[in-house]
């Protein structure tokens, strides 16, 4: 068989495979009790945090982020954990400056973190070095990534020419990123041998399975001297996700490729997942198993579950062929960006805008605005003259790193944030990065209420007698009783919580607070036809100021002038700037801050001078 060459597998399970396929709702709980037989797989290491998991921890999960890397670190003990950082943008849909990304990565390391993989959506290695000089100097592995994509600027010599700046920054190895699962197998085959002969470091792949190329490629790419892949465990594998760990491990038998795993405990780690995958129905059942139309618009496996979300939320999932055939068409307006976060989210997010309102960048988010003048960094490609026009609207893009231009956003923070709210120094990292989502998370940790509190508890106690019927593992039990008892312990403070697992209904007992009284919303709109009706163009959160603790950007009774910003509706992540359609008078304001609107709700009325 010739040599031998040992050669790793990074597990993505608990982090890119859910963040694919269960639009990130992996939950704590559902980590915890099978954590310590990842641990013993054998893996070059697991990847467990950053990327969407963050965000998602806070706006839908009731989590505290950081508390998830600590728990999991208390498990995985023998293996390497590592997680996704979007360069300046940390794990955020914008640059942040260098102060906050700084305390991030200090904090981060701190906690236990070894490996980083870093990558800048357009592939500029400016919003990358700052990333790798802090992670470096803390002492964890600083991975330099590449974002492969094809188009007309993207060649064998971008891609090297990207990974030597890496490397010259310090990296200590080099990933290819292959977000869409686009990378052909004679393609890897090329490009990781043309990286292993002009920079000295490992090369790792990170395919997703999306076109059904991923496993080839990654056979491939290991006889070119790639070092390490990432996979997931069979019931989080495949469709928008990476190749399955039994398929990679079946596919080496007998070749001069190693893998040094157990096999006994993936297959637990599979049956467990399998259990808890089926028992909670997240798989998304709109994904087809192979997609070969991801090679023409590229959506990566996150933006997939992204768009059919948002599309469902418009009541337009029936549009979603024009929404695919519009991306390349706005890739292309933009410079040809690599669709990954944040830059698949603004491609996107434009496209959709495009289709459900029948008019190109009739709306054009406060993001994009950004990213036209160049406060995201370097496009691969110029952007196109419509574009431009409509999204500067006369002023000059900036040609410098971007976080140059900010500002130290930590002292806001911290003025900014109630000093009651605030448990951690990690607290002011964190609404940095998210001020409204973290805002809302701090308020409801500072606060539980027994309705909220309900259905994580319900749903554990559900999850883990289906686990326990159904996988016989040894060390299960007392994983997931521990698990249980401590998130709830953790989760609902002064709420009194009994349960039970694996037996008959849980008892529950709630005290000390009683649920907060729902939100009061504003009267409706009145029926004066003098009135002008500002209505939402989209399904989103409602906001009137720009940041917590800003001033409103309009009051009841304010004179506005036409074209003036009145609010932000957000959708997606992206924040969209409503302008007035005339200059007049705010007679009403029919929304409460941060709720949800409708497409075509009345936000505002305005009274127009002179009516």
């Amino acid at each position: 068989m010739g040599e031998k060459h040992r050669v790793g597998i990074t597990d993505t399970t608990l982090r890119d495979a859910h963040q694919s396929l269960w639009a990130t709702r992996m939950r704590l709980t559902d980590i915890l009790p099978i954590a310590e037989r990842i641990d013993e797989v054998g893996y070059h290491s697991v990847e467990v945090w950053g990327g969407a998991t963050f965000d998602v921890c806070m706006r839908y999960l009731n989590e505290n982020p950081w508390d998830r890397l600590r728990r999991i670190r208390e498990r995985i003990k023998r293996t390497k954990i590592q997680m996704l950082l979007r360069g300046q943008n940390i794990v955020g849909y914008r640059n942040y400056p260098d102060d906050v990304l700084e305390e991030f990565i200090k904090h981060t390391v701190a906690e236990g973190m070894d490996i980083i993989r870093i990558f800048d959506a357009l592939n500029d290695t400016r919003n990358m070095q700052k990333a790798i000089e802090v992670t470096v100097r803390e002492g964890a592995h600083a991975q330099g990534t590449i974002c492969y994509t094809i188009s007309p600027v993207h060649d064998l010599d971008h891609f090297v020419a990207v990974a030597r700046e890496l490397v010259e920054m310090g990296s200590h190895s080099i990933c290819i990123k292959d977000m869409s699962g686009i990378l052909a197998p004679y393609a890897a085959y090329e490009l990781v041998k043309t990286l292993k002969e002009e920079v000295k470091v490992p090369v790792q792949l990170h395919s997703h399975a999306s076109t059904g190329m991923a496993s080839s490629s990654y056979i491939k790419a290991f006889e070119a001297g790639a070092d390490v892949v990432d996979c997931a465990a069979a019931p989080l594998s495949l469709y928008t996700s990476q190749p399955a760990v039994e398929t990679m491990v079946a596919s080496l038998r007998g070749t001069p490729w190693e893998l040094d795993l157990d096999f006994e405990a993936i297959r637990d780690v599979s049956e467990y997942f399998e259990v808890v995958s089926k028992n909670r129905g997240l798989m998304g059942k709109e994904q087809p198993l192979i997609d070969v139309t991801v090679i023409s618009h590229q959506i990566p496996g996150g933006m997939a579950t992204n768009l059919i979300a948002q599309l469902k939320q418009q009541n337009a999932l029936d549009r979603m062929e024009e929404v695919l055939e519009e991306i390349p068409r706005v890739r292309a307006d933009m410079g040809y960006p690599p669709l990954v976060t944040p830059t698949s989210q603004l491609v996107g997010t434009q496209a959709v805008f495009n289709v459900l309102l029948g008019e190109r960048y009739k709306i054009i988010p406060r993001e994009i605005e950004n990213y036209v003048k160049g406060y995201y960094g370097r496009t691969p490609a110029p952007i196109s003259e419509e574009l431009r026009r409509k999204a500067l609207k006369g002023e000059e893009p900036i040609d410098v790193r971007p976080a140059d231009v900010l500002e130290p956003e930590l002292p806001r923070a911290k003025a900014e944030l109630d000093p009651a709210l605030v448990e951690k120094e990690e607290d002011y990292i964190t609404y940095a990065i998210f001020p409204d989502v973290a805002l809302k998370f701090f308020r409801w940790r500072a606060n539980p209420t027994a309705e909220e509190a309900a259905e994580p508890v319900a749903q554990t106690e559900k999850d883990g007698a289906a686990v326990l019927d159904k996988v016989s593992l040894t060390n299960l039990t007392e994983s997931l009783a521990q698990a249980v008892a401590q998130e709830v312990t953790r989760a609902f403070r002064g709420l009194t919580v009994t349960f039970s697992l694996g037996g008959g209904e849980a008892e529950r007992g709630f005290a000390g607070r009683a649920a907060q009284a729902a939100a009061h919303r504003p009267p409706a709109p009145s029926e004066d036809l003098r009135l002008i009706h500002v209505r939402s163009p989209m399904v989103g959160t409602f906001y009137r100021t720009p940041s917590p603790g800003a001033e409103p950007y309009v009051k009841e009774g304010d004179e506005v002038e036409e074209g003036q910003t009145l609010c932000i509706i957000e959708v997606m992540k992206l924040f969209n700037e409503i302008p007035s359609p005339v200059s007049g008078i705010i007679r009403r304001i029919c929304v409460e801050h941060g709720a949800g609107v409708e497409f075509d709700e009345v936000l505002m009325e305005i009274e127009p001078l002179g009516g």
